[in-house]
């Protein structure tokens, strides 16, 4: 199959960096059949610049803002960018499992028992790298996950039985455009609440304000995941920003140090 689409052409260029990660026919192994006349697209190109960039020489402050449902998800790509960052803000349903295996009271939030002692890890590996952690004090807490929820602000440490977690509140929106707005490296990886319901998304609208603010007065901002993407477009501010990742998967894996398949198909 990949010999009869290498026949077609005389050239090979890939400009998938969504699909870098896999290793597909068409990207990982029929670059192979152009050892001298494969390379990558401009897209693909702009992507490892802009990456590269921010991994290996950033502008220090550099914050990473790092959300989603679950820690399991994240834990290789929090623990890469403790070698790397001056900051890093958590946000999202994660954080409750944090809440929770530091003894506190989360509702029925969104929780991952099974992973309680790795989030006590991150947070001493935290510690001895000198990485500040900052994470909201208060949660917007809601009855039901719909529209027509009723709403409370709690503390992250004490939410009532039967509430549950969907955003960050005043405090935590206030503390976070203040954590952003003192950095000169932005990466956000994940919405810090239930952006899909606009009842849920205040939070992750005001991390998405404050670092399009932060971009304005010069800081190098990027924009990654397929989540923190559908936020930084349904909020408005895709021009905001420095830079906005099309890839999910091969961000974080290529991120986490990861070779891509995609990638090194070309550099070879």
């Amino acid at each position: 199959f990949v010999k009869r689409l290498a026949s077609y052409a005389d050239c090979y260029i890939n400009d998938a960096f969504g699909t870098a990660h896999r290793a597909h026919s068409s990207t990982a192994l029929i670059a192979d059949y152009f050892p001298q006349d494969k390379m990558f697209g401009y897209v693909m190109e702009n992507e490892l610049k802009a990456i590269d960039g921010v991994m290996e020489n950033p502008q220090r402050p550099f914050c990473a803002i790092i959300g989603g449902s679950k820690v399991s998800t994240k834990i290789t790509i929090i623990e890469k960018l403790l070698e790397k960052v001056d900051v890093l803000i958590l946000g999202g349903g994660m954080t409750y499992t944090f809440s929770a295996a530091q003894g506190g009271k989360i509702g029925k939030s969104i929780c991952e028992p099974d992973f309680y002692q790795t989030a006590l890890d991150i947070l001493k590996l935290a510690e001895e790298k000198g990485v500040k952690v900052v994470t909201s004090p208060d949660a917007l807490v809601a009855d039901d996950f719909s529209e027509e929820a009723n709403t409370q602000t709690a503390s992250v440490r004490d939410i009532p039985e039967g509430w549950e977690g969907v955003d960050i509140s005043e405090e935590g929106k206030k503390l976070f455009r203040d954590t952003i707005l003192e950095c000169k490296t932005i990466l956000w990886n994940g919405p810090v609440g239930v952006f899909e319901i606009n009842k849920f998304a205040t939070g992750s609208r005001a991390v998405a304000e404050a670092i399009a603010e932060a971009t304005e007065k010069g800081a190098y901002s990027l924009i990654g995941g397929g989540d923190s993407v559908a936020c930084i477009n349904k909020f408005g501010l895709t021009d905001k920003v420095s830079y906005v990742s099309t890839g999910g998967g091969a961000l974080l894996e290529y991120m986490e140090g990861k070779e891509l398949p995609g990638v090194a198909a070309i550099r070879k």
